[in-house]
């Protein structure tokens, strides 16, 4: 029995995939801008590898998505645009591979750092390996979405890989087909059959020691150490803080309401305080660490003065705002920033006495 969303981890979604989905809108004449913000979600804060928006957000958004564009098939739109270096240490590891066969092997036991709540398992069967993805719970309309992105992303990203179609290869997909694919059918490169038991890559097994294009043992092995540390951090923060951190994070306006917080989290304010004092932990404290990470990358990546920051973090003034710096850091903005952006002085090398 899978769960629900209520009920099971919110691990989250990698913001940079909702940041090319609305990218994606754009094209097509839907104000992709103003359905973020609808949603309660900044639009400057998705162009990252590193940060992730909360399920239900990122579940409401692709839901309004749908329905405002029109268009069912947006995963297998956002599928097409898929570049290795957007799924970041995941997509470095798996470039970086030797064969098709160790790509394959990565995306099963990583998959969750990128599409939280899909496992992929693989069988062989009949000279053909079979990759099958399921999913441990219901997403709702957020689902066929993410399948679609997900099993023809593998398919185009196979292309991208090893410089060709990997010949054999066809899609088994659960349910019937549904009435948009036919529009799609045309633009992927291997057969697609639905009306099956199970979502699946069938990949022959002769294909599998295709060799990568890019590939680097030394790259291969950091980056997949990276996946393992960023594997095992992501199943330490799978606290309710994080969760609300996650919505934190990502919200607009900034910093949110404690009340709009709740309602994203389907939690009332009472019970969020709650269960975030039982991990020792308070909103107030939560907000005020994204304000001290974004104070520090807004004061060294940006020319904006202390009032614009100040009034991005949600400050009356650049008074208040540096108050709470220097109280948080020790030293004002200005002095901070001037510090990051300072090179360091070359210390002249020691003359050498002349020998005899």
């Amino acid at each position: 029995m899978r769960a629900s969303v209520s009920t099971a981890q919110d691990l989250g979604m990698p913001a940079i995939y909702l940041h090319l989905l609305a990218e994606l809108l754009h094209t097509i004449g839907v104000d992709e801008r103003d359905l973020l913000l609808r949603v309660g979600l900044d639009p400057h804060r998705l162009n990252s590898t590193d940060l992730r928006v909360s399920q239900t957000q990122a579940s409401e958004f692709v839901t309004r998505a749908i329905i405002e564009s029109g268009e069912p098939g947006l995963g297998i739109m956002l599928a097409r645009e898929l570049k290795m270096p957007l799924h970041g240490a995941l997509g470095t590891a798996v470039m970086s591979s030797r064969t098709l066969e160790d790509a394959l092997e990565l995306m099963t036991r990583y998959l969750t750092l990128r599409a939280p709540h899909l496992q992929v398992s693989k069988r062989q069967n009949g000279g053909n390996a079979w990759y099958t993805v399921s999913c441990g719970m219901d997403l709702g309309p957020l689902q066929g979405f993410i399948m679609d992105a997900v099993i023809f992303g593998c398919v185009f990203m196979g292309g991208q890989l090893t410089g060709q179609v990997v010949e054999g290869t066809r899609v088994l997909r659960r349910g019937p087909e549904p009435a948009y694919f036919q529009r799609f059918r045309s633009q992927l490169p291997v057969p697609v059959e639905y009306g099956a038991s199970e979502d699946a890559l069938v990949i022959p097994t002769s294909q599998l020691n295709l060799p990568i294009r890019f590939s680097n043992d030394q790259l291969a092995a950091a980056s997949r150490n990276q996946c393992e540390e960023a594997l095992r951090q992501l199943t330490e923060d799978a606290g309710f803080a994080c969760r609300v951190r996650r919505v934190i994070e990502t919200s607009h306006p900034f910093p949110p309401k404690l009340a709009r917080v709740a309602g994203t989290l389907f939690v009332s304010e009472r019970t969020l305080k709650r269960r975030l004092q039982e991990e020792n932990a308070s909103f107030q404290n939560l907000v005020d660490q994204v304000r001290l990470e974004r104070a520090g990358e807004l004061l060294t990546t940006t020319r904006m003065n202390l009032s614009q920051i100040a009034d991005a973090l949600g400050y009356a003034d650049a008074a208040n705002f540096t108050r709470a710096f220097k109280r948080w850091t020790g030293t004002s903005p200005s002095r901070y920033r001037n510090q990051a952006l300072t090179p360091p002085v070359a210390r002249p090398e020691p003359a050498l006495s002349a020998t005899t």
